[in-house]
């Protein structure tokens, strides 16, 4: 069967007309995985065999008409930092490379209920720690749009798999950026939702007041269809709330945007910022006012510092989030002289380079003496770039920004250049630090390359920037021109 540019919405109506079954969906997908892994490696692993479990029981309650929900059926690739009981959960690292995850996240949790399948789990940067999936202890995944780039990251192996047809939909995480960056350069849609729309208990934390688990979809509407599925409450994890009446999603996603006022921050129009980025995200922004939106330059002046706050406020979490991993209670154990040399050991053997400057980051940031002078302070501003939005927010129904300042770069070229590898969460970390959503949506090329536009929105208003990425999408066409090459 044909899946090349499927959507999620196409294989649901596929389902439900019998046009495929489940287990034609999963081989297929499941082939086409295998087939892509020797060249993009988006999957860690691939559940063939579980997933043909699932789908031959799919098809079963289907025939006897006790289908659980329109994702009965589905195939859906997880992000490796997410448990899937009875797999392997390493989260790209050396760490747990041998770790069985011995529960299932919310989110798949929510996802199996209702009958969809788990296809296998995603490549990434090491703990989500990086923006190439180059950190990755199973090596780097590769943009279908050109194997010699990085696909973005941390989310990198979601976003591939769905850009080359491994996989219809995929769920990542985004602590920064880590759903949306890596969407931009490979050509399809990433939604960050709200802190606190979806769950995040089974989702191995990085930086626990940023970290958001997010929806990578070829289409908009593909988008709602998924955040809808494991959006809500969950008593497993005290951030996560329940979604009033005026936060749901309606059936439809809006496709008119008539007097829709839409804010344009200057300071995300500065140099540093390729002309071909500038051109399409500016094209894009011309395109909304043809369809009814207004315009608006606004002003964010404390994003000037989102950067600086998140690479402070990330590190100190990390330094306290992966203190967990000793090599005591599980993951990789180096068996030293002493309790202190086998944390040593196994620390030292099982984290790679990103992760323990990030480590060491965080542990100086917040220790004695220089508390206030880094977490405390960057606290503070994080608050003054929250309120900056909340005013904004009283002009403007939503801002577009520029997703990523350069379309996607050789594989290998910042490497060494850490802090050039921030810089490229540039236009993406604010919304973490604000606790936002947002969805990058393709704009354009540029050098051949995928360029996306983000629109970023009030806390828990998805479904404006939902109606207005799919109504540009509408008129537009659609994406399938954002389809990549073929690689084989």
């Amino acid at each position: 069967m044909q899946i090349r540019g499927n959507t999620l919405r196409k294989i649901i109506n596929g389902l439900e007309a019998g046009d495929w079954s489940a287990k034609e969906l999963v081989t297929a997908y499941a082939n086409q995985a295998k087939e892509k892994q020797v060249v993009t490696h988006a999957f860690i692993d691939v559940h063939e065999e579980a997933a043909l479990v699932a789908a031959n029981e799919s098809d079963q309650r289907r025939a006897r008409g006790e289908s659980r929900s329109r994702f009965d059926g589905v195939p859906i690739a997880i992000k490796d930092n997410l448990m899937v009981a009875g797999h392997r959960a390493t989260a790209g690292s050396a760490i747990l490379k041998d770790y069985i995850a011995p529960y299932d996240a919310t989110v798949v949790k929510r996802l199996k209920q209702d009958g969809g399948i788990v296809l296998g789990k995603t490549n990434m940067d090491e703990f989500a720690m990086g923006s190439s999936t180059e950190t990755s202890y199973h090596g780097p995944s590769k943009n279908p749009w050109d194997i010699e780039r990085i696909p973005g990251g941390s989310s990198g192996g979601s976003v591939v798999a769905v850009a080359e047809g491994s996989a219809p939909a995929a769920l990542g995480s985004d602590t920064g950026g880590s759903v949306r960056q890596p969407a931009a350069l490979c050509g399809v849609v990433g939604l960050k939702p709200t802190y606190g729309r979806v769950s995040r208990y089974g989702l191995m934390a990085m930086a626990s007041s940023l970290d958001q688990i997010g929806p990578v979809t070829r289409t908009v509407d593909d988008a709602a269809l998924l955040l809808r599925e494991i959006e809500g409450r969950d008593l497993n994890d005290s951030t996560s709330l329940e979604i009033k009446n005026e936060w749901r999603l309606p059936d439809s996603l809006s496709t008119s945007i008539k007097g829709l006022r839409i804010g344009l921050p200057k300071e995300y129009f500065v140099s540093g910022m390729e002309p071909g980025v500038e051109t399409a995200v500016r094209a894009t922004a011309d395109r909304l006012t043809e369809l009814g939106a207004e315009l608006k330059e606004i002003e964010l002046p404390h994003s000037k510092h989102a950067l600086a706050v998140y690479y402070v406020l990330m590190p100190c979490e990390v330094s306290a989030n992966l203190a967990r991993y000793d090599g005591i209670r599980f993951g990789l154990r180096e068996s030293g002289d002493s309790l202190e040399d086998t944390y040593c050991r196994s620390r030292g053997s099982g984290f790679g380079r990103e992760v323990r400057r990030r480590i060491m980051i965080g542990t100086y940031a917040l220790s004695s003496g220089y508390y206030d002078a880094y977490y405390l302070q960057a606290m503070k501003v994080r608050r003054l770039i929250a309120n900056d939005f909340a005013r904004a927010f009283s002009d403007v129904d939503c801002i577009l920004t520029p997703t990523t300042p350069t379309v996607a770069w050789k594989l290998g070229e910042m490497s060494d250049d850490p802090l050039s590898m921030y810089l490229q969460d540039i236009y993406t970390v604010s919304v973490n630090v604000a606790g936002l959503p947002a969805i990058t949506f393709p704009s354009g090329l540029s050098e051949g390359l995928p360029v996306g536009a983000q629109l970023i929105g009030r806390q828990f208003d998805e479904k404006t920037i939902l109606g207005a990425a799919h109504t540009y999408e509408i008129a537009e066409g659609g994406f399938d021109r954002f389809l990549p090459p073929e690689i084989n």
